[in-house]
């Protein structure tokens, strides 16, 4: 599935819809990131939430990576999959 299908699944999009660069987040010597406050609390997720990590490989390097809620992935797979399921049963 494209960027654009999966941005489609999770962001209705509009003529007022647009991506743009939040901030930088450093990773530490564990591999660890934070995500800022501001923007976990304009994205409304509070601590135990679940994010699936999407990425996009191009020429055998991930170049693209996505953060979305695990509930969005899991509604997404469910759409996608289920008449292919639906249809072998």
């Amino acid at each position: 599935m494209g960027a654009k299908k999966v941005a489609e699944a999770c962001c209705p999009v509009s003529e007022e819809a647009c991506c743009r660069v939040e901030t930088l987040v450093g990773v530490d010597e564990r591999g660890q990131m934070v995500l800022p406050k501001d923007f976990r609390e304009r994205a409304g997720i509070k601590a135990g939430d679940k994010l699936a990590l999407v990425s996009w490989e191009s020429e055998g390097k991930i170049c693209c990576v996505l953060l979305m809620r695990a509930e969005e992935l899991g509604a997404l797979v469910k759409e996608r999959l289920g008449p292919v399921l639906r249809g072998l049963l």
